[in-house]
């Protein structure tokens, strides 16, 4: 499977699906590698990792256009085997999963050009992958805008967090309309996160138009370990939303398939 997950900043995407990745991971079917195209903290967390260096795409696995190529200025070295550089450059979270990510924004001045540069390859490499080698699972930044840009166009299958209220719901029609990229997903779900009545995910599929493949509740004991920088799984094991990302993992293998 190739997943990404989107949605609105502060619908508690990051949580679900890094806790997603280890369920997934648990079954055992095929390895999970978790992508991060966010520069800032939030997938990691969620998969149990307390990364405080800077983790990113070394400069070595990129190189400049040459004359006479297009595209960017950047482009991966030549001759680069793209699962022995996920395998070199990812790190090893929990339950076996595997985590890339292009980089976290320290300060624009000191680190920009190497940003870019890590940017580039990692983009180049999400797009490369193999198709039949990992589960991918990957977290895209909160908003409306990158997932029209390109980074989420590795991805299958779109699964949207959507908090059941009018901007969350409006933000979730605008990223339906990934299924009509050229190289967008095929298919896009909804998540109704942060429930507080039985009726929340029919007021989702109402308003969005989308399939509801989970509703997770608003859980106390899921909120504090965000707030504590702790994995949801490890922090709280037997929460309620933790539960049902579980079966939101079965359901989603149902419905796309391994």
């Amino acid at each position: 499977m190739k997943l990404a997950f989107v949605g609105k900043g502060g619908a508690g995407k990051s949580a679900i699906a890094g806790t997603f990745c280890r369920f997934l991971a648990r079954r055992g079917d095929v390895p999970v590698l978790a992508i991060d195209s966010d520069p800032l903290p939030g997938l990691a967390l969620s998969l149990g990792l307390d990364i405080d260096d800077d983790v990113r795409i070394p400069d070595e696995a990129v190189r400049e256009r040459r004359e006479g190529e297009r595209g960017g200025r950047y482009r991966l070295v030549d001759d680069l085997d793209i699962v022995e550089a996920v395998e070199k450059w990812s790190v090893h979270a929990a339950d076996g999963v595997r985590f890339l990510q292009f980089g976290k924004v320290k300060g624009q001045a000191e680190s920009g050009n190497r940003l870019w540069k890590s940017q580039m390859a990692f983009r180049q490499i999400t797009q490369n992958l193999p198709e039949d080698h990992w589960h991918v699972v990957g977290d895209l930044p909160g908003g409306t805008r990158q997932a029209f840009t390109g980074w989420g166009g590795f991805a299958r299958t779109a699964l949207i967090v959507v908090e059941p209220t009018a901007a969350g719901t409006l933000s979730a029609r605008r990223l339906a309309r990934m299924v009509a990229l050229e190289h967008g997903p095929e298919r896009v779900f909804a998540i109704a996160n942060k429930c507080r009545r039985d009726d929340d995910a029919e007021f989702v599929a109402e308003k969005t138009g989308l399939e509801v493949v989970g509703a997770v509740p608003w859980d106390e004991a899921f909120a504090e370990a965000e707030r504590n920088r702790r994995a949801p799984i490890d922090d709280a094991p037997d929460s309620a939303a933790v539960r049902e990302v579980e079966s939101l993992v079965n359901r989603v293998v149902a419905e796309v398939g391994v």
